[in-house]
């Protein structure tokens, strides 16, 4: 049987408008205890915004949290999945793309998100395949993710 993101992605997606401050996005990761929000402009999806983001784009160029909007520093474009995407294909999106987490479309309209995370605990046997497309262009933020979960 092959399972598809469907069977595995978080449907309560936690979105934060693309004008919302990061400071504001920062409470709310926190207040949810998340590392990453899902950026919208209305109903359309612009953008993910990670904690890595934030490191990078505010502390490490020292811009302000209250003046820096959460659309200056979000990665774009995003790369999406379907629910019906076979999760060793999302698996292997997210390894080409060197993303963690892939927000989940449905007829244009956000209906959850997956992370590597997610594939590697759902199932056992996408590690092993992970541990073969790992190779030395992998980024150590994703291999951790795989030896966390390596039995």
């Amino acid at each position: 049987m092959s399972f598809k993101v469907g069977d595995v992605m978080i449907k309560n997606v936690v979105t934060v408008d693309a004008d919302a401050t990061v400071k504001e996005a920062a409470e709310i990761m926190n207040k949810h205890e998340i590392g990453c929000l899902v950026v919208m402009k209305g109903k359309k999806l612009v953008g993910i915004l990670t904690e890595r983001d934030m490191l990078k784009r505010v502390l490490g160029e020292s811009r302000n949290p209250e003046k820096t909007k959460a659309s200056e520093i979000m990665t774009t474009p995003v790369i999406t999945t379907s629910p019906t995407t076979d999760l060793v294909k999302a698996a292997k999106l997210m390894f080409e793309n060197n993303v963690k987490k892939l927000p989940v479309v449905s007829k244009g309209k956000l209906v959850g998100i997956v992370t590597l995370t997610d594939l590697a605990r759902f199932q056992p046997q996408i590690i092993r395949l992970l541990k073969r497309i790992i190779d030395e262009n992998t980024p150590k933020r994703m291999k951790k993710v795989i030896d966390y979960y390596i039995v």
